[in-house]
């Protein structure tokens, strides 16, 4: 029996009679590492190169290319993308926050979460050679705000 194909149409959602508005999201992601490792990247980095700065121009550069790795995505006119690291020696783990903001007709969430990504990653890649356990978790929309659906805050 040949199986019925929906004839609705599927795809990218239909934006334009949405108002402009200034859109802005935040994420954070966790990446734990041992503590020997942790003091590794804390004191020498890593042989690639600025753990860091590799890290917030590999965010920014995937908060800007959302469109291209996910498909639904609408390309956006970015205005903004901060990506910031905030070591804790105590647990050996790395959080890192992204910022995007926009003038637009849809949300920011996607570019947010997509750079702090890619700055986990990237730091995973420069710092394997000294641990291959660290695990990236907690990968989360912090706030969003702009737009018909309102503001998001997560509590806690």
């Amino acid at each position: 029996m040949k199986k019925k194909r929906n004839k609705r149409f599927a795809g990218m959602v239909d934006i334009s009679a949405k108002a402009v508005t200034r859109r802005v999201a935040r994420a954070s992601a966790r990446l734990a590492m041992g503590a020997k490792a942790f003091r590794v990247l804390m004191t020498r980095g890593s042989p690639k190169g600025d753990v860091f700065e590799t890290a917030r121009i590999a965010g920014v550069m995937a908060a800007k290319s959302t469109p291209a790795i996910i498909p639904m995505c609408h390309p956006l006119e970015l205005s903004q993308v901060r990506i910031a690291f905030d070591p804790r020696e105590k647990d050996a783990v790395i959080v890192i926050t992204s910022e995007v903001v926009c003038r637009g007709r849809t949300g920011v969430e996607m570019e947010a979460l997509t750079a702090v990504c890619a700055a986990a990653l990237t730091i995973y890649d420069m710092m394997k050679w000294a641990d291959h356990a660290m695990v990236i978790t907690e990968i989360q929309l912090l706030h969003k705000s702009g737009g018909k659906s309102g503001t998001f805050n997560r509590s806690g």
